[in-house]
């Protein structure tokens, strides 16, 4: 399933390593030079992501698919922009302050864009750009936060397992389990080159 819906991906999902300045949070923030982060280099952080048709999400066989192999049950749409989300300036704060939850994190954009940041295993922050058609999956225990980039608007769809779980859980929370089995598995995991430095 992983594999399926991944033609024209970096169209809609964009990814780079951020700069530590303290301007507008919705800026880009790209480092000078830019760093880009490839698509898979998000999956080996356990992030899942794919390219859907959003004009007719209603109807897609593809969400369909990826909803029922994943066990997604449940689905709303929310509308983030000063104009629909009430106590609009507050909840923008509060998206941002960096935090992770205890189950997955599913978001599909299906208007607008925005920008989800999460740390990599050496702690920095990698800004994950979603256009229309992006759908993305950060999984439990992962530390990340939101923004809106400078259009102010998105509209996208939250899928969960069972009943919404909407509880963050604010940095430092190292002690979940969520947390420690995210860790165990994509973040204490030898990569090719720390394996072939130890033989």
């Amino acid at each position: 399933m992983e594999n399926e819906f991944q033609e024209g991906k970096e169209e809609v999902i964009q990814a780079w390593y951020m700069d530590d300045s303290e301007e507008d949070q919705r800026l880009p923030h790209h480092r000078e030079p830019k760093q880009f982060v490839s698509i898979d280099r998000l999956a080996e952080l356990g992030i899942v992501s794919w390219r859907l048709n959003a004009n007719d999400y209603e109807n897609d066989e593809a969400l369909k698919k990826i909803r029922e192999a994943r066990g997604y049950n449940y689905m709303d749409i929310c509308d983030i922009c000063p104009e629909k989300l009430p106590n609009y300036e507050a909840k923008i704060k509060s998206f941002f302050e960096e935090h992770l939850h205890t189950d997955e994190e599913i978001r599909y954009c299906v208007a607008g864009s925005g920008y989800f940041d999460v740390r990599d295993e050496k702690d920095q922050w990698i800004r994950i750009a979603v256009k229309k058609g992006g759908m993305i999956v950060l999984p439990a225990g992962i530390y990340h936060r939101f923004t809106l980039d400078t259009d102010n608007y998105i509209k996208a769809l939250r899928l969960f397992v069972g009943e919404p779980v909407w509880t963050p859980y604010n940095r430092p929370h190292d002690h979940l389990p969520a947390r420690r089995e995210y860790v165990d598995a994509f973040i204490k995991k030898p990569t090719v080159s720390q394996a072939v430095e130890a033989l």
